[in-house]
């Protein structure tokens, strides 16, 4: 997920959901009658590369040797312990401010399958490679979870001969998680609208978004400014001495492509074998970004909207434009009515139904059930379209949230400074969010402004990443990427000095372990032998 400011797409696959079978997670409306309703408009905008930001240098290289403050973190001995049912558990310390070592701790939290030799799947004769942090995205995707759900899916070779390692990066699910409203209060927060068309509108988003900067102000405390990717990333490397590992190898999905080019480019030397699936383009500012990742969706629903077209269940006509002039007219309509659902009395807003859209558009397996969902809305019936959204939000059935989305606003808000300073901002950029995505744009838009009401300062800014001297580092796009559009990949392939593009010419988020055995065999490859895939392969299902 990420989008500057709310809790879309710098990318876990929207809910973790989807997540944790493809890795990696966004936003709304034009909802206006009127608005245009093909698929195109994103097209362009998602295949063409983004401008880099002005002023937007090479992420430098920390000095290789640790330095003699942080070495008590770099010689701890941390115990792993049986944990949830087959793996193991430790937990470690890590300086709440690097700068400042002194100044507190956070405590993190990692897990870990061991390596599994067979003789199927390589045999003990094969030499262990170490270990392989694998991350879902987000940010605020837990990798502790992602790994205890996925790691029996990857490779029987890889984990022959890795063990694999997921942490938990600070702030997020057992390290040190930032929480900031309540599970009534968050139903609020996702409700609200996002396409305010008058005053009482804008000042009811607003007053959400400072209620929530607010409440993670007040929850979270000091750590709130100690987030950002970029210590995050240096955590990494403390983990990677622990583990007893002279070069980290990473699988990092969606925002986790971000995680894992910043520690190549803080740590050029110590780079192992990168794979980087679903990028980031670091190089980008906050308002391009969003209006970049605006189209990737437009894309997205392009090819859903085609696809629905062809089939006797889709309930919204039979041509790819009728689809989306249909689109168009349901959101308008719940923006006017909230539709009722069969959850205790909640109603639909126009927000929650974009958002069950947008989940959709993470994983083609979830098609079906958006034309469903999307038949009973239009017959009445929200029930479908909520249950996808709260998927997005990782809402449980008891109310409740994890903390997912408020570590994807807290990293977001350091990570780049805010795209909007107030309302009158946005309402200057929406025409040139609309113009990419029809049916995301202005809700895109709107989301972003969260971070305009943030109690800290944003620490870091748009750069670029070179790594140089790095090892060969694999950077896997999906042309129809809808979170992280696949011109953020070409673009991160072409900054770092030894990035490989793999392309994957398919539908979804991410692309390695979901249904591309080129794809696949590629990674792997690559994983077991460091021969990485020639520059520009491509591959399909």
């Amino acid at each position: 997920m990420r989008a500057i400011g709310r809790v879309r797409a710098r990318a876990v696959a929207a809910a973790l959901v989807v997540g944790l079978l493809a890795g990696g997670c966004s936003s709304g409306p034009s909802g206006e009658p009127g608005a245009a309703s093909g698929g195109s408009a994103g097209s362009d905008a998602a295949s063409a590369p983004a401008a880099v930001a002005a002023g937007a240098t090479p992420l430098e290289p920390l000095p290789a040797a640790v330095p003699a403050a942080l070495a008590p973190y770099y010689a701890q001995q941390p115990t792993w312990q049986p944990c949830d049912g087959g793996f193991e558990c430790t937990t470690f310390r890590v300086p709440m401010d690097y700068d400042h070592p002194g100044d507190g701790d956070l405590t993190l939290a990692a897990v870990r399958a061991a390596a599994e030799p067979s003789g199927a799947a390589g045999g003990a004769s094969d030499p262990r490679l170490g270990s392989l942090l694998l991350n879902p995205g987000g940010p605020g995707g837990s990798a502790v979870e992602y790994l205890e759900a996925a790691a029996r899916t990857y490779d029987r070779g890889v984990r022959a001969r890795y063990d694999l390692v997921g942490l938990d990066p600070r702030g997020v699910g057992r390290s040190s998680p930032v929480t900031c409203l309540s599970g009534d209060r968050m139903d609020a927060f996702t409700a609200v609208d996002l396409t305010p068309g008058d005053q009482r509108g804008i000042d009811a988003l607003v007053a959400a978004d400072k209620e929530f900067a607010e409440g993670c102000r007040k929850q979270a405390g000091a750590a709130l400014g100690h987030l950002s990717t970029v210590e995050a990333a240096r955590d990494m490397d403390v983990l990677r001495a622990l583990l007893g590992d002279g070069k980290l190898n990473f699988v990092g999905k969606s925002y986790g492509t971000f995680l894992g080019a910043t520690y190549a480019g803080l740590f050029p030397s110590r780079t192992g074998r990168l794979v980087l699936d679903g990028a980031m383009d670091p190089a980008l500012d906050s308002v391009t970004g969003n209006r970049t990742q605006a189209g990737g969706f437009e894309t997205a629903w392009a090819a859903f909207a085609k696809d629905c077209a062809k089939r006797e269940d889709c309930p919204f006509g039979r041509t790819e434009q009728q689809v989306g002039e249909q689109l168009t007219a349901l959101f308008a309509a719940v923006g006017t009515e909230a539709l009722p659902t069969t959850d205790g009395g909640r109603r639909l807003t126009e927000s929650q139904a974009t958002t069950g859209v947008i989940q959709a558009m993470y994983a083609d397996f979830l098609w079906p059930r958006l034309r469903t969902a999307l038949a009973d809305a239009r017959a009445g019936d929200g029930t479908g379209l909520l249950k996808l959204s709260d998927a997005y939000y990782g809402r449980e059935a008891d109310g409740s949230y994890p903390n997912l989305m408020f570590a994807n606003t807290a990293v977001n808000c350091l990570d780049l400074p805010a795209p909007f300073g107030g309302p009158e901002d946005v309402q200057r950029a929406v025409p040139d969010f609309e113009r990419i995505s029809p049916h995301f744009g202005r809700d895109m838009a709107w989301m972003a402004l969260t971070c305009a009401y943030w109690p800290v300062r944003a620490t870091g800014a748009a750069h670029t990443v070179r790594a140089a001297g790095a090892a060969p580092i694999v950077v896997v796009g999906t042309t129809r990427d809808p979170a992280t559009p696949y011109a953020w990949a070409q673009s991160l392939a072409g900054q770092l000095e030894s990035g490989r593009l793999l392309t994957f010419d398919g539908d979804g988020h991410t692309a390695y372990g979901r249904h591309s055995g080129c794809v696949d065999g590629a990674v792997n490859r690559f994983l077991l032998t460091g021969e990485a895939p020639e520059q520009g392969k491509r591959c399909d299902r």
